[in-house]
């Protein structure tokens, strides 16, 4: 079973509706028990890192995510919820991020002719050997929605890139722990591809 974190500030019901589609069984909670029984963990994100990590500390969801990591339970965050894994967002000045993974979250620059937030199609750049991509082929097209951006520390762990503006970390992978800056539930093919990868994961594997 797949648990995908309800902390007031996701987009539930279509990462759960793409879940179903692949035949995976899923559960949309907020219960911490029930988080820590899953198989996988997904974390996923819409709006602003300040307010999602005081829903999370309210609800001492930042505990669960830590004992989820120590377990080595394959967990994976979507979009601000690859943004809450890292130290700091410039969105939020003076707010820590949950510090899972080392690196800090910057807003996409300025650039003529270029929108703020990037919203759109945009093509992958596979490096790194990331088992989410695992099959598939090269320069998947993906979904994103984003105005700010990854910077991690360790290039090693990034598994995707994507050009707009800048040089986008768009997926990273360190032991049990995935995360994508897009969408792979609004993905079409290449999306549900990953959450089958995902799903496919053993916690023994990572």
């Amino acid at each position: 079973m797949i648990a995908i974190i309800d902390y007031g500030a996701g987009n539930l019901r279509s990462v759960e509706k793409a879940l179903y589609y692949l035949g995976e069984e899923s559960l949309i909670t907020g219960d911490a028990q029930k988080i820590l029984q899953a198989d996988k963990v997904i974390l996923p994100g819409v709006g602003a890192f300040g307010d999602a990590m005081s829903c999370l500390r309210e609800r001492r969801l930042d505990q669960v995510i830590y004992e989820i990591v120590r377990r080595k339970t394959p967990l994976l965050g979507i979009c601000l919820g690859l943004q809450l894994l890292f130290e700091s967002s410039q969105e939020s000045p003076g707010v820590s991020g949950l510090s899972v993974l080392k690196g800090k979250i910057v807003r996409i620059p300025d650039k003529e002719g270029l929108k703020i937030p990037h919203i759109g199609w945009n093509s992958l750049e596979l490096q790194n050997d990331g088992r989410l991509y695992q099959g598939m082929e090269d320069n998947p097209y993906v979904y994103f929605v984003h105005s700010y951006y990854l910077q991690a520390e360790d290039s090693q762990i990034v598994k995707a890139v994507t050009d707009y503006s800048t040089c986008i970390h768009a997926s990273v992978e360190q032991g049990n722990v995935f995360a994508c800056q897009f969408h792979p539930e609004k993905s079409g093919a290449a999306g549900l591809r990953i959450l089958k990868n995902f799903a496919g994961l053993k916690g023994g594997d990572c």
